[in-house]
């Protein structure tokens, strides 16, 4: 339990962070829209669902390329990122799989020095 209890501890801090940046504390899912546009510093007034898909997309592969289970192939002419599965996922219940994602949305932020 103490793993999980540090994990808490570890999201309730990037929250707090992001609630001071921005104003409003995000869930999972705006952490990872931000981290997509950050990624493919794709900018615009009006976005689609699609595109918001995407960029969660974007910011997932890109956290889980930390731990190996993707790889950056390049980006194409709009400049956005594609990817590469090189490994297998381990099969996860969702409240597992949350974690597993936060804990690598924690280490992407630490690597970025916020």
């Amino acid at each position: 339990m103490f793993v999980n209890d540090d994990l808490q501890q570890r999201w309730w801090a990037l929250e707090a962070k992001m609630v001071e940046r921005f104003g409003k504390k995000p869930d999972l899912e705006a952490i990872l829209f931000l981290i997509g546009m950050q990624e493919t510093g794709f900018m615009k007034e009006k976005i689609s669902k699609e595109q918001k898909q995407d960029l969660m997309h974007v910011a997932v592969c890109t956290v889980l390329c930390q731990s190996g289970y993707y790889l950056l192939q390049g980006h194409d002419k709009e400049g956005w990122p594609h990817f590469q599965q090189v490994k297998e996922l381990p099969a996860m219940t969702m409240p597992v799989q949350e974690n597993f994602i936060k804990d690598h949305v924690l280490l992407y932020f630490e690597q970025q020095g916020f």
